[in-house]
């Protein structure tokens, strides 16, 4: 089977994934009380200038402030235009992957506090930090993409063909209005002035609704919400290519069908209501393709493996040999499981949606040719990742550096939370450790507590571990201090918690 988009939806959350073949290379997920707000328009309020960070904090009604940064804002429109016709003819890509460069005044210069503001989210709130936000508007139809503020039309620089790319912005130069201009989405390949008629009336509708609501509204106000994840889905994920469109529910296949009839109608037949006994993703294999993304090692077909490590800068991938033994010399070895592991890596990094800095760890090889071979490869796999992503060439180590543009929380950051035992470091004191601490801290107290007895409660695996391995010890310890050591297991205690009492 090719392509499948596979759509569950819960009481608390709905999840859509995509499968190419039996694998799972995307996944998405939309909570009912948290809502993506990437791609929402708001009018805002300045409420603090940063000279020194060149940026501002604005207020647009989200719990926290959102960051603007100088290079996201102008005061002069003309930027934007300068700024997109900037990417040259052959390296044009979509809206939303464009890289803002340096403002060309100081923040200071272009707001003050207490300013209203037109902005969009470009980037959702990530841990501590509030959502970052950007002046230049962009609003995603079926084939196109509108921005007010320009006057350009570029081409996405997925469709290769030449003669293609330059009919596509002909058809759109016809019907484009006198102000605004636009990207031609992926999908558009192949299309005509119909379907881009039809996505131009509704984009030029829409603006005019926002720019109506900013004229009355008051600052801070939502003006346009993008829309729910099934739309999404039909609107960016739902291509020629995808065979099947499967769902869970009769309300949202009711939904689906809606929005399918009205963006891509050719393709409505191919909507299916899942109506099985069994959960959707558990009968088409996805929520063990889930679980294994949640995992820190991720195992080859040959025996190899991948280890994927975050921190606080960064993501580490690491490369090794594991189970595989080769078939050859060593250096055939090393090359086939790199080369297997470009495409895992690849496909775990979109699919756990993991951003910023990643470095991943190949097995060192010291031939030229094969690390090329390599390098090429993981270039060739990144050019179907939809985020803009930056590598460079592989290190004499086998150490290759990258990053890939961060939208939205990780997969891990999404469906976990750290450990309340290791407070997220991923490791716990040993039991010698901890016993020899709390050895340490009786001595250090036991001239300074009364009574004739000396209480030490702790965890019931600590107090056991104290009561067999360390029983000498114990013995050595209530000479020492001259007082009867008694053991109190306390169920709620962590492994490294414990409390000395005198009695």
């Amino acid at each position: 089977m090719g392509k499948r988009i596979v759509v569950n939806v819960g009481v608390t959350e709905t999840r859509v994934a995509v499968q190419d073949g039996t694998l799972l290379t995307e996944l998405h997920v939309e909570r009912r009380r948290h809502r993506s707000i990437v791609g929402n328009i708001y009018k805002g309020v300045v409420t603090n200038v940063l000279p020194g960070m060149q940026a501002a904090f604005v207020d647009v009604g989200l719990p926290k402030d959102a960051f603007l940064f100088a290079g996201d804002y102008t005061a002069n429109l003309g930027d934007y235009e300068r700024l997109m016709l900037a990417e040259s003819e052959e390296e044009e890509i979509e809206v939303e992957e464009v890289e803002r460069r340096e403002a060309s005044l100081p923040i200071e210069d272009l707001l003050r506090k207490g300013q209203e503001v037109l902005v969009q989210v470009s980037k959702e709130s990530l841990g501590t930090k509030g959502a970052r936000i950007t002046s230049f508007i962009s609003l995603p139809g079926r084939y196109l993409v509108f921005m007010p503020q320009a006057q350009h039309v570029g081409v996405s620089r997925r469709i290769r063909d030449d003669r293609e790319r330059e009919r596509l912005r002909q058809a759109v130069r016809g019907l484009r209005p006198p102000a605004g201009g636009f990207i031609v989405r992926t999908v558009a390949e192949g299309k005509g002035e119909e379907e881009f008629a039809s996505d131009i009336q509704f984009l030029l509708r829409l603006w005019e609704q926002v720019q109506a609501r900013h004229a009355q509204a008051s600052a801070p106000s939502l003006l346009h919400e993008e829309g729910d994840l099934i739309f999404r889905v039909v609107r960016d994920l739902f291509s020629p290519e995808v065979e099947e469109l499967l769902v869970d529910t009769s309300a949202a296949y009711q939904k689906c069908m809606e929005y399918t009839s009205s963006l891509v109608p050719a393709q409505a037949s191919r909507v299916k209501l899942y109506e099985g006994r069994a959960p959707v993703f558990e009968a088409t294999g996805l929520e063990k393709e889930i679980e294994k993304a949640l995992r820190r090692r991720v195992w080859l077909k040959s025996g190899g493996y991948i280890v994927i490590d975050h921190t606080e800068a960064l993501v580490a991938i690491d490369v090794n040999t594991g189970k595989y033994v080769g078939k050859r010399d060593f250096e055939q070895t090393v090359l086939k499981i790199n080369l297997e592991a470009v495409g895992e890596a690849v496909r775990q990094i979109r699919l756990r949606d993991l951003g910023g800095i990643i470095i991943i760890d190949f097995i060192d090889m010291e031939r030229e040719d094969h690390r090329q071979q390599v390098f090429q490869a993981l270039q060739k796999a990144l050019g179907e990742d939809k985020a803009r992503t930056n590598v460079l060439e592989i290190s004499e180590l086998g150490l290759v550096e990258m990053t890939r543009k961060r939208v939205r929380q990780d997969l891990q950051s999404l469906f976990c939370t750290s450990c309340p035992t290791c407070k997220g470091s991923g490791v716990v004191k040993s039991d010698l450790t901890v016993a020899a601490e709390i050895f340490r801290k009786v001595q250090a107290a036991a001239a300074d507590l009364g009574g004739q007895e000396i209480l030490i409660r702790v965890n019931p695996e600590m107090a056991q571990h104290l009561e067999a391995a360390e029983r000498e010890g114990l013995e050595l310890l209530q000479e020492a201090v001259q007082r009867k050591l008694t053991l109190q297991p306390v169920a709620t205690f962590d492994r490294e918690e414990y409390e000395i009492i005198s009695r």
